[in-house]
């Protein structure tokens, strides 16, 4: 687990993402938390501690605990939400979902979204990635070269909606 970017490059997130993050955060803080301290007591009453299996996993819980919490205010605390754009813009943007169509004819939609919400699954790719880098700013019809390991790759994109 790594800790937020040290470098002053900004991190967005889009306002779906943030909610995520503090929602963790929430119940890190009030539900997972208070459980294994409570654990880490009772655990603590039954006598020798430097033997007591319970004990030393629950204080090692609670500090992997702490440190996702600690990572998370930074987070949030250091993040730019990013709301969706409603200025009818007509470019791919932060948020946007890009439709774009390969060379084969196949069809593809992606969201371009911060670091810490990318989801490959759901085709959520980072604006930082080499495709999320070469969609920003191209409208419909526009042709992206992009290299990914196999090679480059030309795809067109289609559609841009927020």
């Amino acid at each position: 687990m790594s800790g937020p970017p040290r470098t002053a490059e900004p991190v967005y997130i889009t306002r779906v993402g943030a909610k995520k993050l503090q929602q963790e955060l929430s119940d890190l803080l009030w539900g997972q938390r208070p459980k294994i301290v409570q654990e880490v007591s009772d655990a603590a009453a039954q006598g020798d501690r430097s033997e007591n299996a319970e004990y030393i996993y629950g204080k090692k819980k609670l500090r992997e605990i702490d440190r996702r919490m600690h990572w998370l205010t930074k987070r949030l605390e250091s993040a730019t939400v990013v709301g969706p754009r409603e200025d009818g813009a007509t470019a791919a943007f932060f948020g946007a979902y890009v439709e774009v169509e390969d060379e084969e004819g196949v069809r593809t939609t992606y969201r371009i979204v911060g670091e810490d919400e990318i989801d490959l699954a759901k085709l959520h790719i980072s604006w930082r990635s080499p495709l999320g880098r070469s969609l920003l700013k191209r409208r419909e019809g526009d042709a992206v070269i992009f290299r990914r390991p196999s090679g480059e790759v030309e795809v067109t994109i289609v559609s841009i909606r927020y």
